[in-house]
């Protein structure tokens, strides 16, 4: 079980091409607040089908893509 599970089942619900949310709605799905971290465990969004794409430091977002 991984700390970021909530994330990636969200993002899978949303069955969406493209999904972008804000730092803070990662925070409010996962219960914790997006850290240095994220970036080992974006690996494990694969595995609900989609794939981490764009990180946005200036925007604070992050973009998932549905995979093919």
């Amino acid at each position: 079980m991984s700390k970021y599970d909530a994330l990636w089942e969200y993002v899978q619900k949303y069955n969406e091409s493209q999904v972008k949310l804000t730092f803070d709605e990662v925070q409010d799905i996962a219960g914790i607040p997006i850290d240095h971290s994220f970036l080992t465990y974006k690996k494990e969004c694969a595995e609900y089908g989609y794939q981490v794409g764009k990180i946005s430091m200036k925007e604070k977002t992050v973009i998932f893509h549905k995979m093919a």
